[in-house]
């Protein structure tokens, strides 16, 4: 009697540093911008901001020296998951204008693609409610009035 043998390997959670530069990077691609290096420091700030929210996952930015983009919810939310939800803001935005959809937001998706931010740290939290809060920063800051981002 053959026995087969199941080779289980563990789940990737999609959560990694690489994770978040791969994800912003496509996108920058996509429109021919440098790619972001990931950065200890940013990455330090994007960690003890996440670690506040852990009590509340509460989505409110940290008004700190860098520019943000936050994500969240109730159950676990992966880091390419996030990030795909602002690259997919990038339907809402219309170069010529520089502005997103009436009724729409984009501005997560401008700073994912800013071409002066080259460097980035995010980081990833469990609340105590079970949901999940995730922030990336940018540095330097995006969105700048009147300018477009690539």
């Amino acid at each position: 009697m053959a026995v087969a043998l199941a080779l289980v390997l563990p789940s990737h959670a999609q959560n990694s540093q690489q994770d978040y530069l791969d994800a912003h990077n496509t996108a920058r691609a996509a429109v021919s911008i440098e790619p972001i290096t990931w950065d200890d420091t940013v990455a330090a700030y994007a960690q003890s901001y996440a670690n506040q929210h852990i009590v509340d996952c509460n989505l409110e930015h940290s008004s700190g020296p860098y520019g943000e983009n936050l994500a969240g919810s109730g159950g676990d939310l992966s880091a390419t998951d996030a990030v795909a939800m602002w690259v997919n803001e990038g339907a809402d935005y219309d170069y010529d204008s520089n502005s997103c959809a009436p009724s729409k937001e984009c501005l997560h998706y401008t700073q994912v693609v800013w071409r002066n931010s080259v460097r980035l740290g995010c980081a990833k939290v469990t609340c105590n409610n079970g949901g999940t809060f995730i922030t990336c920063n940018y540095d330097p800051p995006s969105n700048v009035i009147g300018e477009k981002p690539y």
